[in-house]
């Protein structure tokens, strides 16, 4: 069996078994995997989206090792996006320090850029806002803040272990697909994700994974511009244990959410925290905090969840919050 994972997903003639996704993780384990074969698997995975029994069928290859822990955030939600699609300002991050700075309880995952750009965890290295260690760690930011940044504790180790074997290849190039279904091999027992889908024709096989987890609530945003992040100016679809459209709530286009030069990424940030932005990235950043207040239950519907984010950035909660995260850290 050592090659059948390899063979079942580059032939696509026979169906990818847990047998053998063990198998390949067991050697990769024991360093019996070398730089070719581990490349070839990732293209294999990346080049086309598998089916959707064979991602959740690797998925859960994966979860199977992690080790137990009885760690649960029931009232939290994450928000975390897929990649991909227009390079915008980072509005899932913004949209975490907005939705905490209204009461929502956040634990938001992340990665860094998979291809340019500052992604969530570029950006809080900048900020100084350390990322979690532990569950604890995170139970206890979660606490003095009301919103806590998992760190890489939450992926699975073989990962790592992938990066590794592949060099010098770039897993950002040859293992897009990881960045893909990140956002469901997170281990983070919220109750809820929010997730941005920036490529319509993975719908299937993440939902397929949603569908594995039934404990927490997942939404998946899709819209026409193929961003991974709802957008006030465009409708949205959303795909999760109810299915709805969203219609624009203002005016706008990806212009005003470019995302800044990475000399100006800090003060952008914080620009668009304070409201002092564009409209349209503004009210983007509103839209998904918003989300992320009705997903885990904190408001009842759009309307009252998107006029409480609003007020955040306008009454200087929102930036006050990351301020506070920042000087606490700062000083230990």
């Amino acid at each position: 069996m050592t090659h059948d994972l390899l063979d079942a997903l580059v032939n696509r003639r026979r169906r990818v078994e847990p047998e053998m996704c063990r198998s390949f993780w067991d050697r990769l384990h024991d360093r019996q995997v070398d730089r070719a074969e581990a490349a070839a698997v990732l293209a294999a995975l990346s080049t086309a989206m598998p089916d959707p029994a064979t991602v959740t069928t690797v998925v859960a290859s994966l979860h199977e090792r992690r080790p137990s822990h009885h760690h649960v955030f029931p009232a939290a939600v994450n928000i975390v996006g897929t990649g991909g699609g227009p390079r915008t300002a980072n509005i899932s991050t913004a949209a975490a320090f907005v939705a905490a700075s209204t009461g929502v309880q956040v634990v938001k995952t992340g990665s860094r850029a998979s291809s340019g750009g500052v992604g969530s965890i570029n950006l809080l290295d900048r900020l100084g806002v350390s990322l979690t260690r532990s569950y604890d760690e995170t139970a206890d930011q979660l606490h003095r803040f009301g919103i806590a940044f998992a760190g890489y504790f939450v992926y699975p180790t073989e990962l790592t272990r992938l990066a590794r074997t592949v060099l010098p290849l770039d897993l950002r190039t040859i293992g897009r697909w990881i960045n893909t279904v990140g956002p469901f091999l997170a281990d983070m027992p919220v109750s809820a994700q929010l997730t941005g889908v920036s490529d319509p024709t993975h719908l299937p096989a993440l939902r397929a994974l949603a569908d594995a987890q039934p404990e927490k609530r997942f939404w998946l945003c899709s819209n026409e511009l193929r961003a991974d992040e709802l957008l006030s100016f465009t409708p949205n679809s959303v795909h999760g244990d109810r299915d709805f459209r969203m219609s624009p709530v203002g005016r706008g286009d990806l212009t005003g959410l470019a995302a800044a030069p990475d000399d100006d990424v800090v003060e952008h940030f914080l620009e668009l925290l304070a409201g002092r932005a564009p409209a349209a990235a503004v009210d983007t950043v509103c839209l998904n905090a918003a989300a992320l207040a009705v997903a885990a239950g904190r408001e009842p519907g759009f309307p009252a969840a998107l006029q409480a984010a609003r007020e955040a950035v306008s009454d200087g909660a929102a930036l006050a919050l990351a301020e506070r995260m920042r000087r606490v850290m700062a000083h230990g």
